[in-house]
């Protein structure tokens, strides 16, 4: 009778084990989705980033909630109560015809926040387009057109900016698009520098491979992996379109009266420098700075935070 041979066992070794327990268990998190945690913890760890975001949010409050609040008449003139030093019934006085200087703060800041964040997005929209077709495409029509926009950077910005506003009507439409419209060079030549390391990865070979049409491949794999650079971008062009406002104002080439800015009002409040009005000069120039650092620190930190998520 023969005997039978011994059933093999199936208990791992300790050498299975070990190559087991070394073997890297796969993520069941997405790629994107872990890089956009890791962008978004290291915001939130920049301490000053954060305060910026919190007084942009406050300055929001302030220019857009606030005259529903605090009411204040900012038509008509009342010389009657021109230039009153800061009291009850006017926090911040009055200026030089009579509006209420704290009314007119909220007023002018909404149309230095409308034209500075349509400005900015006019940009960016823009040269993110530009950019990101010069780049993918490459070849001659990369060098025609980025020749057009080194033709563009050699014309010096206010000169244009100052034609440009004598020509047309200011306007609220119109300083956006003067300001977006010779804005949109830097995030041209800085998304077109991302196409040209984007455009050689994998999966935008593979898309090709497939046959996926340009503009898809463009929109889905060049223009959303270039978001940290594009949102970057977008602070520091919202702050800039404040400052330029702000000097077209200065230069009498804004929006007319009755409609206010701060750069208007800081060009006023001048005239008066020496009479002892402070509060015709310190609200606007105030107003003006914090707008402006808050969008720089928001800025720095999200090119931080991007800059930390590729290091990881």
């Amino acid at each position: 009778m023969a005997s039978s041979l011994p059933e093999p066992t199936h208990e791992p070794t300790h050498e299975t084990a070990r190559a087991a327990a070394s073997e890297p268990v796969p993520s069941t998190v997405p790629e994107a989705s872990r890089r956009r945690a890791v962008a978004l913890e290291s915001f939130l760890d920049n301490r000053l980033a954060i305060a910026g975001l919190v007084v942009i949010v406050l300055l929001v409050l302030f220019c857009f909630v606030g005259p529903l609040v605090y009411h204040t008449n900012q038509v008509n003139t009342r010389l009657a109560m021109e230039t009153l030093p800061p009291g009850p019934g006017h926090p911040l006085g009055t200026d030089d015809v009579g509006y209420d200087v704290l009314g007119r703060l909220m007023v002018g800041g909404q149309t230095s926040l409308e034209v500075g964040v349509g400005a900015a997005l006019v940009a960016v929209v823009v040269g993110v387009a530009w950019g990101a077709v010069a780049g993918y495409v490459g070849g001659v029509v990369d060098a025609l057109m980025m020749r057009i926009v080194d033709a563009f950077l050699s014309i010096p910005v206010l000169f244009l900016l100052l034609f440009l506003a004598t020509v047309f009507r200011p306007s609220v439409p119109m300083l956006i698009g003067v300001v977006g419209l010779t804005a949109w060079l830097i995030p041209a030549r800085l998304v077109r520098g991302e196409t040209l390391t984007l455009r050689t990865r994998e999966y935008v070979q593979a898309a090709r491979t497939m046959g996926v049409k340009a503009p898809t491949i463009i929109v889905r794999h060049i223009v959303t992996n270039s978001v940290g650079t594009i949102l970057v971008n977008a602070t520091f062009q919202i702050a800039d379109a404040i400052l330029v406002v702000a000097a077209l104002s200065f230069l009498g080439l804004g929006i007319p009266p009755p409609a206010a800015n701060w750069g208007a009002m800081l060009s006023n409040g001048l005239n008066f420098t020496y009479s002892g009005y402070w509060w015709l000069v310190y609200p606007a120039g105030i107003a003006i700075v914090v707008t402006v650092v808050a969008f720089n620190l928001v800025g720095d930190g999200l090119r931080d935070a991007f800059g930390m998520d590729r290091r990881r």
